[in-house]
């Protein structure tokens, strides 16, 4: 009888989601720009550092 072995992977999903609402606090993004945020918001901070 084989075990079953459940591994849970959360903790990327949380780094993500904690490095988007950073960068909508942030940069103060507006609604639309917060929701495209949601795919590139790793633009939105090198180009807000790069200033």
């Amino acid at each position: 009888m084989e075990k079953i072995r459940i591994e849970q992977h959360s903790s990327l999903g949380l780094i993500w989601a904690a490095g988007w609402l950073f960068t909508v606090g942030y940069l103060k993004l507006g609604f639309w720009q917060g929701v495209l945020a949601l795919f590139i918001w790793p633009y939105y901070i090198g180009a807000a550092l790069a200033q």
